[in-house]
C-alpha cells in the first residue's frame, strides 16, 4: 500500500509539471510566424470649448450706501477638445447699470468666482475682480489633459452709491471663454 501512494504522488507531480510546462510553452504555440494579422485602428474625436452661463440673475435689493450681493447661478466651462495640453481663460465684463437716466457704474461691482468644481484633468485658478466695461480674467484653466469641465457659482456684489436714485437697475454681464 505504501508503494502505490508514492506512485500516485509521482504521477500527480508529473501531471502538475507537465501542465506548468504547457503554460510556459503555450504562448509561443499560439502565434506562428506565418499566421495572418490584423492592424486595428480607431480615431478619438474632439469637440469644442464652450461656456454656459445663467440667462439672468437678480441680486436682490438694498438702500443707497449699502452693498447688494448674491450668487448669479452656475457657470460651466466644457472643454471637449481632447487636447494633450489644454488651457483656457474665462473673462467677464459688465456694462454700467441703468435705471432710466440714472446710472451706477460697472466699477461699483465686483465678481468673485468662489469654489470651482472640476472633472477630468485641469488646474483652475480664480481671480476676484472689480468689474468694468473691459473684459478681465476671472478663471483660468491650465495643465489640462483630454476633456475637462469646471463649474462655479460666482457672486456679484454692487456697492450702491449713497446718492443712488430708487428703482430697478439693469446691466449686462458678459462672460466668455477662449
Amino acid at each position: 500500500m505504501a508503494t502505490s501512494g508514492v506512485i500516485v504522488r509521482t504521477r500527480s507531480l508529473s501531471v502538475a509539471a507537465a501542465a506548468a510546462a504547457l503554460v510556459l510553452v503555450q504562448p509561443s504555440l499560439v502565434i506562428a510566424a506565418d499566421d495572418p494579422s490584423t492592424t486595428v485602428t480607431f480615431t478619438v474625436t474632439s469637440g469644442a470649448l464652450t461656456l454656459s452661463v445663467p440667462a439672468s440673475a437678480n441680486l436682490g435689493s438694498g438702500a443707497p450706501g449699502t452693498q447688494i450681493s448674491a450668487p448669479i447661478g452656475p457657470v460651466t466651462v466644457t472643454d471637449n477638445r481632447a487636447l494633450a495640453s489644454a488651457s483656457w481663460t474665462v473673462t467677464a465684463a459688465e456694462t454700467d447699470f441703468l435705471n432710466g437716466a440714472s446710472t451706477i457704474p460697472a466699477t461699483d461691482a465686483t465678481y468673485s468666482a468662489g469654489v470651482v468644481t472640476t472633472t477630468g484633468t485641469i488646474t483652475v485658478t480664480t481671480t476676484d475682480v472689480t468689474l468694468s466695461n473691459t473684459a478681465q480674467t476671472v478663471v483660468t484653466g491650465s495643465a489640462g489633459v483630454g476633456d475637462n469641465t469646471a463649474s462655479w457659482d460666482p457672486t456679484v456684489s454692487v456697492g450702491v452709491p449713497a446718492g443712488a436714485v430708487a428703482g430697478t437697475y439693469t446691466g449686462t454681464l458678459t462672460q466668455s471663454v477662449a
